[in-house]
């Protein structure tokens, strides 16, 4: 086994840390606006506006306002692979996002805003058919985003903020398969048979500090209808010193594999991974006083991602550097939301999202088996007291499902490309829960 060959696997694998973006998106921001969908680039929705539209903090009408929100996303996913079905094993994701408005002005509102816009998880296990792709991934990125927003005109404000983002990665996957370890050992008369995945890789990294923006605009067309758009740059998350360690399934697999894995081990790597433009349109219309009306088209660039460029820290490792091909194509998602005012401390709300993915059917890798999704919520707001209100709301994931979904890898042992293909299914409970303290 020659140690490029070995290197390649480590790229590919490497590959998944950004392959997984678009599965870790998050659009779970806010407890109170998982009930309608997710909606709120034209809403007026105090401080936990600087996340969806910042021009919306301009319309803050309290001197002060916190806002939390922690959402559970308990997901499962299935492969189907020649006939047999695979399911995850996934440890609950917890994304958050904590908001804090002040009014200096009538007109002139400051605000800093903590949250999650990336991550989450998915564990298939040690040994199963597509181990060489994925065993299980870990994913985080947090922003810590200062806003500030002027309303210019009663009607009409701006608002921008800085995102500075950090996160890390953890992502496990083998580098031999037990078929292809027993095919090679068959070959050499060797009677001995693996059972479980010969040889795996960690990959671990930090991603360092990167600094976008997030500003919008929000008018207010008549009493009835407001309108917003906003916008949040692109990022790229760079993991500059990443550890990589190998381990091995039994003493046989070490015996006969460490010779030429060991080179990975402890060996350090950079990569980067993009967290895409996202750009947000949205209307908001009340029919009567107490009826909200929302919709929301974001855009997502993920075509911006052409590749994923690899590089080895250490020298003798630098002739195996890569710059691998993805090609991921833009994606829309769409967001339609209402809020009913029961009592002037009770409301209701239900929406849908309508999730696009922009990953074709021959890219699918099983760390994010990304598919179009449809997304139902409903959730309510109670205010026990005046200053202090909490927010619930329930969101379900449905994914459509995609059949004969594949993507290619090289194979080491036997030294050829391979594809592996799988049908896939995906859904997801996403409870949340909130509060808002305001004066």
């Amino acid at each position: 086994m020659k140690i490029s060959k070995i290197a390649a696997a480590t790229l590919l694998s490497l590959s998944t840390l950004a392959a997984s973006a678009e599965g870790y998106q998050i659009n779970t921001l806010s407890a109170r606006q998982n009930g309608m969908g997710h909606t709120g680039t034209a809403m007026k929705l105090g401080a936990e506006s600087m996340i969806f539209n910042p021009a919306g903090l301009g319309f803050l009408d309290k001197t002060l306002e916190f806002q939390g929100s922690v959402t559970g996303i308990f997901a499962h996913a299935t492969a189907k692979v020649n006939g047999v079905e695979y399911k995850t094993a996934n440890d609950p994701s917890t994304p958050m996002a904590f908001n804090l408005g002040m009014s200096v002005y009538d007109n002139f509102k400051v605000g800093v805003s903590f949250y999650t816009p990336y991550g989450s998880g998915i564990n298939w296990g040690d040994n199963w058919p597509g181990a060489v792709l994925n065993q299980r991934v870990a994913l985080k990125a947090f922003t810590f985003q200062p806003t500030l927003a002027w309303r210019i005109i009663p009607g009409l404000s701006v608002g921008a903020g800085a995102m500075v983002t950090f996160g890390n990665v953890n992502l496990d996957k083998g580098l031999v398969s037990e078929t292809s370890m027993n095919t090679v050992l068959g070959a050499m008369g060797n009677d001995y048979r693996f059972s479980d995945t010969p040889a795996s890789i960690n990959l671990q990294g930090k991603a360092a500090v990167t600094v976008g923006v997030n500003a919008g605009v929000m008018w207010d067309i008549d009493p009835r209808w407001t309108v917003g758009v906003s916008f949040r740059s692109k990022m790229n998350l760079k993991v500059k010193c990443g550890d990589a360690s190998v381990r091995f399934a039994n003493e046989m697999a070490r015996q006969i594999l460490e010779s030429q894995l060991g080179i990975l081990d402890k060996a350090n790597f950079k990569a980067s991974m993009p967290a895409a433009a996202v750009l947000n349109a949205g209307v908001a219309y009340k029919p009567i006083d107490k009826l909200v009306l929302a919709f929301d088209a974001q855009w997502t660039g993920w075509s911006a991602y052409k590749s994923l460029d690899i590089e080895f820290l250490s020298e003798t490792l630098t002739p195996y550097n890569q710059y691998i091909a993805k090609n991921y194509s833009n994606s829309w998602t769409f967001h339609l939301g209402a809020q009913y005012d029961l009592t002037n401390r009770f409301q209701l709300r239900a929406g849908m999202m309508v999730d696009t993915t922009p990953v074709s059917k021959t890219h699918y890798n099983p760390e994010t088996p990304g598919m179009t999704k449809i997304e139902p919520s409903v959730g309510f707001s109670f205010s026990p007291v005046k200053y202090f209100s909490i927010d619930a709301s329930l969101l379900y994931v449905a994914g459509l499902g995609v059949d004969g979904a594949s993507c290619t890898y090289s194979d080491l042992l036997l030294k050829r490309d391979m594809t592996f293909t799988a049908d896939y299914k995906v859904h997801a409970w996403n409870p949340s829960i909130g509060f808002r303290v305001s004066f």
